[in-house]
């Protein structure tokens, strides 16, 4: 881009994002706690006011982790063919972990695509 944001590639803007780190210069912390979002980058100043991630990280997380899990369960099933609650005790703790061990990656990897290509709100030009 011309106005000297972006300096990095998509991916390594997404990797930045996933790991936590600001989408313009993969130094500062992009979160404030687990998914909270800090105001600004410490380290190059950039304003996070433009993110809005949305449901899209909880969307992917339920796709990704549901597949994840689904496999998991079966697998239990057709190999040990346990009692419903096994299942449960077993299964549960998976997908809970494996949900929100992805959350956050998916947040800020959104959030750094969303910056890198300059994602905003829909408007109607008239």
């Amino acid at each position: 881009m011309d106005d000297g944001r972006a300096v990095m590639s998509s991916g390594a803007s997404a990797l930045a994002g996933a790991v936590g780190r600001c989408p313009a210069c993969g130094r500062g912390r992009l979160f404030d706690g687990y998914i909270k979002l800090r105001p600004s980058c410490a380290a190059c100043g950039l304003d996070f006011g433009f993110a809005d991630s949305g449901d899209g990280p909880a969307v992917f997380v339920m796709l990704v982790a549901g597949f994840a899990a689904l496999g998991f369960v079966l697998w239990v099933e057709f190999t040990y063919n346990p009692p419903f609650w096994v299942h449960l005790v077993v299964s549960l703790p998976v997908v809970l972990v494996l949900c929100l061990a992805l959350l956050r990656a998916f947040k800020g990897a959104l959030i750094a695509l969303q910056h890198r290509h300059d994602a905003a709100e829909g408007r109607l030009d008239r």
